[in-house]
């Protein structure tokens, strides 16, 4: 019986042992997803207790441990509401060991090693020592802190088109923080006609930002191609979509164009419209991306908002969304076959929510390849799949049919600053994947090679990705 979260943890030999310690514990990390405050990163945030950094303050924090604890009957008021922090931190210690099994339970504990060097279980019976220790550590572990012990290089946050951007601009300018600190450009709003109300909400404060209305089609366009540039200016390299319903029809501008007049009128769109619309605005988007040098992010798959009561009392991301089952290959494939068409196809890693699609993307990944090494990624196992057997099988998946070497690695998608022992999660399933190659008598032991690609997935394939470097 191995010791809980050992050395050896999620290594099956000495073998893996050697290659994580050699090659991937200590690698840097570039976070190249995630939904981290800026303006608590520049503000060096400092957590009021140990309850606001692992289950958030007044409405923002993390759902991932919402769900769980719903599901194990503890009332929302201890979840997300106003009771105290300790009547919270209370709850969620009694509630932890009923997670056995769930990544959670190891994240936390990770967490709480890394970070607060305690190596006791989580529970009811520990929880007033552990309260009070992480608390008493969180008065000098502050947000930037958390970042700089986590060996992060760089990471990118999440921005909407319509932001300034002003604390990127004064994360940039202080040189006291080594971590280097990109937008990333997320047009969601802008893309999800059928959200109306979101929708319009969007080109409002778009055009307030810019000063200008935004009451055409080319109006629109002409704005987000500005605000592309802008980004640029500021230092962003990449972009990110959320495309739920994956949706791709002809290309055809005046169809879109009156598809825009009626959602901003508050008319109801059908489904085709709304597929009109999202293809050219995708196109539009595809090219001014390639001619940025961005890199293309597409996340899709999820199913959002799915209880209207919980939506009604909380709005969005408050743990409400699912894994989807539609089929999207087809619609893929004429996506990326269009936009490469039309030269307006970047460098694009494509991230599914359902496992059932790993074979499709990896196999269409690989139509597209040619322009550049990894041109096309499989994205790392994405939000409902970051878990024990969700890894394990998107690396063997990238294994079977396309190339491990050239993967881009792992990412947070997270909003907690205390995510960041993910990475290592990720790591040791990695090894542990290349070193049984080797045991199985399936690659040599060349200990050189198995190396490079140890490193290059845990850091450096993504720095030559996003960075061309």
């Amino acid at each position: 019986m191995k010791e809980f979260q050992g050395k050896d943890y999620l290594l099956h030999s000495d073998f893996a042992l050697g290659l994580y310690e050699e090659f991937a514990k200590d690698a840097p990390i570039f976070d190249f997803h995630c939904h981290l405050n800026p303006r608590q990163i520049y503000e060096d945030h400092h957590f009021s207790s140990i309850t606001e950094a692992w289950l958030g303050k007044d409405g923002a924090g993390d759902h991932y441990k919402w769900r769980l604890l719903r599901e194990a009957g503890v009332p929302e008021e201890l979840i997300t509401g106003k009771a105290d922090d300790h009547e919270r931190f209370l709850a969620f210690a009694k509630a932890m060991p009923s997670f056995l099994g769930n990544p959670i339970y190891e994240w936390t504990h990770l967490e709480l090693k890394r970070f607060f060097d305690c190596d006791l279980p989580i529970n009811g019976q520990n929880v007033e020592i552990i309260w009070n220790h992480c608390n008493e550590v969180l008065k000098t572990l502050t947000a930037r802190k958390m970042i700089e012990k986590s060996n992060v290089s760089m990471l990118f946050t999440t921005d909407d088109p319509a932001d300034d951007l002003h604390y990127h601009d004064l994360i940039a300018q202080d040189a006291s923080f080594k971590t280097k600190v990109l937008p990333c450009w997320r047009p969601d709003r802008f893309l999800h006609i059928l959200n109306g109300d979101i929708f319009r909400k969007a080109i409002g404060e778009l055009s307030a930002r810019l000063e200008r209305p935004i009451d055409t089609f080319d109006a629109l366009l002409e704005a987000l191609h500005d605000r592309l540039d802008f980004f640029k200016a500021k230092g962003a390299v990449a972009t990110d979509h959320g495309l739920d319903t994956l949706r791709f029809s002809h290309i055809d501008k005046d169809a879109a164009s009156k598809a825009f007049d009626k959602a901003l009128a508050g008319e109801n769109l059908t489904e085709a419209e709304a597929d009109d619309y999202e293809s050219y605005l995708l196109l539009s988007l595809g090219k001014e991306y390639k001619r940025l040098g961005f890199v293309q992010q597409y996340h899709i798959g999820a199913i959002r908002n799915n209880t209207e009561v919980g939506y009604k009392a909380h709005g969005v991301d408050f743990g409400y969304d699912a894994c989807g089952d539609r089929n999207i290959a087809e619609i893929l494939a004429k996506l990326l076959s269009k936009l490469e068409a039309e030269d307006a196809l970047p460098p694009t890693i494509l991230y599914c929510l359902n496992e059932k699609d790993y074979g499709s993307m990896v196999t269409l990944m690989n139509v597209f390849q040619g322009k550049g090494r990894g041109y096309l990624q499989l994205g790392a196992a994405w939000w409902f799949n970051d878990h024990y057997d969700g890894i394990r099988k998107q690396i063997r998946v990238l294994m079977a049919g396309g190339l491990i070497s050239c993967f881009v690695g792992m990412l947070t998608d997270s909003r907690s600053f205390l995510s960041y022992p993910r990475h290592e999660y990720f790591r040791r399933l990695l090894v542990d994947e290349i070193a049984l190659l080797v045991e199985e008598g399936r690659y040599p032991n060349d200990r050189a090679m198995l190396g490079k690609v140890i490193e290059d997935i845990c850091y450096n394939n993504a720095i030559e990705f996003f960075l061309g470097k």
